[in-house]
C-alpha cells in the first residue's frame, strides 16, 4: 500500500497533487510520503513484536536525511555500508548504539570512525577485516562488539545481480568455515562476539529461501553456544521484495515474514536484527517526469521524457519494471497504445520501457514512475552533464524541498584546472 492515489481526476501524494509539486519545483523530481515510510517501517516493528528486535533501516536504499530522520525518530536503527552512510546516519541523529555497520569492504577509515563515534555492531565479512577491526579497537583501548556474516549457499531465486547468499558471491564466509572464524574472534582483543549475520539477496518474492537460510543459522547458533560462544543477537539482514507491478505481484507481507522469523529461530531466544531497505521505501516514492516529445517512429512510438537513465537506473542496469501512470486520470474506457518510453541520454540504454501500453499523454504532461523510492535517487548521477533530480517529501497537506536541483555553474564550478591551463 501507498499513499500516491487518483482524487478527483489527479495524482496525489497525501494530500498534495503531484501537479502542485510539479509547478514549484520542477521536472524530473522524486517525491516521498511520510506516511507510506512510516506504515511500512511499523509493519516489521509489529511483525517483529513476539520478542526483543531492532528493526535497522538499510538506509542505501534511500538516505536523505529527511528519510533517515523520519525513521529514526519513529524509533528504527540505521544499517550502514559506507563511512558516508555512517556520517549521515549521526548527522540524521541516529545514535551509534543504534547503526549497525555492515559491507565487504570496510577500510580502515571507515573502521576507526565508527569506533570513534560509536557502532552497534560490525557485522564481519572476512577474516583479514575481522583482525583489522581487532586491531583497530586494541590501539583505540576499547572493545566492540561483532558478527560474523556467515554465506549459507542459498539461492535467494531472485535478479543475479542483486543475490548475496550463493557460495560464488562475494558476500560473508563459507558457512562451513563459521566455527573456525568464530573460534579466532573470541581469541582476538578488542572484539565481543555477540551473534551471527546473514542476508542472501534483495528483492525476495517468497519465503522458502529465507527459510532455509535461516535453518542453517539455528544450527550454527547451537553449535557455537555448544562451543561457549555467547549468541545473543541474530541478525538477518533484509531483502523481502515490493509489488513493482499492480497486476499479478504478491511477495510475502512483513506479518509474514515475522511469523518465519519465530518459527525458525525464535526458541533460540535471541535479539532478532533485520535490515529492510527497499520495502521501507520502495513504494514510498514516485519519480514525476514531463513529456517532452511523442515522437512517432518506424512501427513504434516513442514517449519521450525529461527523465533519464541518470535519474532512475534500475530499468537500464536490472531490466527493472516501474509501473508509469499518467497524472491527470485517464478515463476507464480510454483507448490504449504500445510506446518505447525513453529519455533524453545519448545511449539506447536510456529506455524505461519497450512496447508499454499506455493512455494517450501529449507533450508537456506528467506521468509517474511507481515504487521509485527505493534505488532511484541514490543511484542517480551527473551523466550528460544533467543536474541531479530535486527530492520532496510530503506530509499531509505539506511538501518541501529535502534536495535541491543544482545550477550548470555549480555542478561546472566543482571541477578544478590545472595550473598549465
Amino acid at each position: 500500500m501507498d499513499h500516491f492515489l487518483y482524487r478527483d481526476g489527479q495524482l496525489f501524494a497525501e494530500d498534495v497533487p503531484v501537479a502542485e509539486i510539479a509547478a514549484a519545483v520542477g521536472t524530473p523530481v522524486y517525491v516521498y510520503s511520510t506516511a507510506t515510510l512510516l506504515r511500512h517501517y511499523r509493519l516489521f516493528d509489529e511483525a517483529l513484536a513476539w520478542g526483543p528486535h531492532l528493526v535497522c533501516y538499510a538506509m542505501k536504499a534511500a538516505s536523505n536525511q529527511a528519510i533517515l530522520k523520519t525513521l529514526a525518530e519513529a524509533g528504527a536503527g540505521m544499517d550502514v555500508v559506507s563511512g558516508g552512510e555512517y556520517a549521515r546516519a549521526k548527522a540524521a541523529g541516529v545514535p551509534g548504539d543504534k547503526i549497525v555497520f555492515s559491507g565487504v569492504g570496510k577500510t580502515r577509515e571507515e573502521i576507526r570512525m565508527a569506533l570513534e563515534g560509536g557502532v552497534r555492531q560490525f557485522n564481519i565479512e572476512s577474516e583479514p577485516e575481522m583482525r583489522a577491526i581487532s586491531e583497530i579497537a586494541t590501539s583505540m583501548g576499547v572493545e566492540v562488539p561483532v558478527t560474523v556474516r556467515v554465506n549459507p549457499d542459498v539461492d535467494a531465486k531472485t535478479h543475479a545481480k542483486i543475490a548475496t547468499g550463493k557460495s560464488e558471491n562475494k558476500f560473508g564466509i563459507p558457512i562451513a568455515k563459521a566455527r573456525g572464524v568464530y573460534a579466532e574472534a573470541a581469541a582476538l582483543p578488542g572484539l565481543k562476539v555477540v551473534g551471527i549475520d546473514v542476508h542472501i539477496g534483495s528483492q525476495l518474492t517468497e519465503l522458502e529461501p529465507f527459510a532455509l537460510a535461516y535453518r542453517k543459522v539455528a544450527e550454527l547458533t547451537q553449535a557455537l553456544r555448544a562451543e561457549g560462544h555467547e549468541i545473543v543477537r541474530l541478525d538477518l539482514g533484509g531483502g523481502l521484495g515490493i509489488p513493482y507491478t499492480r497486476s499479478n505481484e504478491a511477495p510475502p507481507l512483513p506479518v509474514e515474514y515475522g511469523q518465519l522469523i519465530e518459527r525458525e529461530l525464535g526458541h533460540l531466544g535471541c535479539e532478532i536484527e533485520i535490515e529492510p531497505g527497499r520495502l521501507i521505501a520502495g513504494n514510498a516514492g514516485i519519480l514525476v517526469s514531463r513529456v517532452i516529445y511523442v515522437k512517432e517512429g518506424e512501427g513504434r512510438n516513442f514517449l519521450i521524457l525529461d527523465a533519464a537513465m541518470n535519474d532512475l537506473i534500475r530499468p537500464a542496469m536490472y531490466e527493472a519494471h516501474h509501473d508509469i501512470v499518467p497524472v491527470v486520470e485517464p478515463q476507464p474506457a480510454a483507448e490504449q497504445a504500445p510506446y518505447d518510453i525513453v529519455g533524453p541520454v545519448c545511449e539506447s540504454g536510456d529506455t524505461f520501457a519497450k512496447g508499454r501500453m499506455m493512455p494517450a499523454v501529449g507533450e508537456g504532461e506528467l506521468v509517474a514512475f511507481r515504487s521509485a523510492g527505493a534505488y532511484g535517487a541514490v543511484m542517480s548521477s551527473e551523466y550528460n552533464t544533467r543536474a541531479l533530480i530535486p527530492e520532496v517529501l510530503v506530509k499531509d497537506d505539506q511538501f518541501a524541498v529535502i534536495r535541491a536541483r543544482p545550477s550548470f555553474d555549480e555542478i561546472i564550478n566543482r571541477d578544478s584546472l590545472p595550473a598549465w591551463l
